[in-house]
């Protein structure tokens, strides 16, 4: 094709390359018919993820320190961003189709305002864990099940200014001095940052996401963690202000299993609640939520989990709900329990009922105290009436597999008596997943007693076994 006039070379052709053309000269060229040639040349992906750094790496040399600006709030910011990014990208004068543009600029702003490659997994309601073991490497858990993700970091520097956005908007800070951090999205997604020289392999981002809309008790009977005659014995086990320890090992759904319970407490009832990053989602509205508080540079101002509990007692608290007991906090909590504030929650690490025992008696320990073994088993038993035991099976659900009543005590040992089993006979389906489901032992715990003084009612059919519940039909 003969060489003619700018205005009239078709878009792409020999004559005008692509970088030396106007954004004007491309819009013209769009409008005006297209006489026949070779189509415009359009950008690969490794064109795009080019174009996207330079994008990047131009709006902050525009903008700057705008973008820490306490003066602009988040509907402002956005609204910088956006012009400065528009302006950046008619300089590029690399032709782009209408979605490759809306996508690039969509790329670029979660990199600046965002959560950078990230944005679309948090977004996926069936991603319920985010794992990222360093720029190029990023798993999650979906339905239960780890898989390899293809989301990458461009480099390490992109995965630690996506860290420290995340945890400057908590007001907590990440470094070398600092090199670890637990922080929270907006949405309460529970967040923890590793980076070097603790991080051998790059920076380790994990991130726990939480349902937008909590779940509730139906959810979990649905899911299978729960079957409605259990559901029906702990709501009148917190209705009837038994103290209740959710225990279970990480990511068994222990957080969520306490929302659920704490949704079971009446309305009118002043609640505190006590956590390291703040992740229960309580419905009441008489709700007070506290949040320990880390050491600053100095090493001072630290407020720690057991500060809080000491000072909720202050707050005249009907209940107190502590997110997870680790420390020295637990002699407080068990001090709490025994002195008149029944019917707290509260969870700890533990893979059985029995081990949950143990695990509270070396947390007592923790807090410095010289006491005798057998006066923590005695706080521990007059303390805690019920353990919930949550496991992740094998096929990735997560199930409660026993509810035990706390007795008391039997010389040296602490009495346990089972209500429900999960039942693991049943085997295991085609599909990989457990048949089996938590079933009653058929023995009535003491503390039903405590039902009948409250006027709380728990029909006959939750602790009959399935023999009962057969012979009856």
């Amino acid at each position: 094709m003969p060489a003619g006039p700018p205005a009239t070379v078709p878009v792409g052709s020999a004559t005008q390359p692509p970088q030396h053309r106007s954004l004007s000269a491309r819009t013209s060229a769009v409008e005006a018919p297209r006489p026949a040639g070779p189509a415009a040349p359009v950008p690969g992906s490794d064109a795009l993820t080019k174009l996207k750094e330079h994008a990047a790496a131009a709006l902050f040399e525009r903008i700057g320190a705008r973008l820490n600006d306490p003066s602009l709030d988040e509907e402002q910011l956005h609204a910088l961003v956006r012009g400065e990014l528009n302006h950046v990208v008619e300089e590029t004068k690399v032709p782009l189709t209408g979605e490759q543009r809306k996508r690039l600029i969509s790329n670029v702003q979660d990199d600046v305002l965002g959560h950078g490659p990230l944005e679309g997994l948090l977004a996926d309601p069936t991603v319920t864990e985010i794992m990222v073991n360093g720029p190029d490497m990023v798993y999650v858990e979906q339905n239960g099940r780890l898989r390899r993700s293809e989301t990458r970091f461009s480099s390490e520097d992109h995965l630690r200014r996506v860290i420290e956005r995340i945890v400057s908007r908590v007001g907590r800070r990440i470094d070398e001095s600092s090199p670890l951090v637990d922080a929270r999205l907006a949405d309460g997604s529970r967040v923890n940052a590793v980076v070097p020289p603790l991080a051998f392999n790059g920076s380790s981002l994990t991130i726990r996401k939480f349902s937008k809309d909590p779940f509730k008790v139906n959810d979990l009977i649905g899911f299978g963690t729960l079957t409605p005659e259990m559901a029906e014995l702990l709501r009148a086990c917190v209705e009837a202000r038994l103290n209740v320890i959710v225990s279970g090992g990480t990511g068994t759904g222990k957080t969520t299993l306490l929302n659920v319970l704490s949704s079971f407490i009446p309305e009118g009832e002043r609640i505190v609640t006590i956590e390291d990053a703040v992740e229960l989602q309580l419905q009441q509205d008489h709700v007070v939520r506290l949040e320990s508080r880390p050491p600053n540079i100095e090493g001072k101002g630290e407020i720690s989990i057991r500060d809080l509990v000491r000072n909720s007692l202050r707050m005249r608290p009907d209940r107190i709900v502590v997110g997870e007991v680790r420390g020295g906090e637990t002699l407080d909590m068990l001090q709490a329990m025994n002195t008149g504030h029944d019917g707290s929650l509260s969870t700890v690490h533990a893979n059985s009922p029995r081990d949950a025992i143990a695990r509270l008696e070396t947390l007592v320990l923790m807090a410095g105290m010289d006491l005798p073994l057998r006066a923590i088993r005695e706080q521990i038993a007059s303390a805690v009436d019920v353990i919930v035991q949550l496991t992740r099976l094998r096929d990735g659900t997560r199930r409660v597999t026993a509810v035990t009543e706390v007795q008391g005590m039997e010389g040296q040992t602490v009495t346990l008596q089972d209500a429900f089993l999960f039942d693991y006979s049943a085997g295991v389906g085609a599909d990989g997943r457990f048949l089996g489901r938590p079933v009653a032992t058929g023995v009535r715990p003491r503390f039903t007693d405590r039902f009948d003084e409250l006027g709380i009612t728990v029909s006959p059919q939750v602790f009959a076994t399935a023999a009962t519940a057969r012979d009856a039909r």
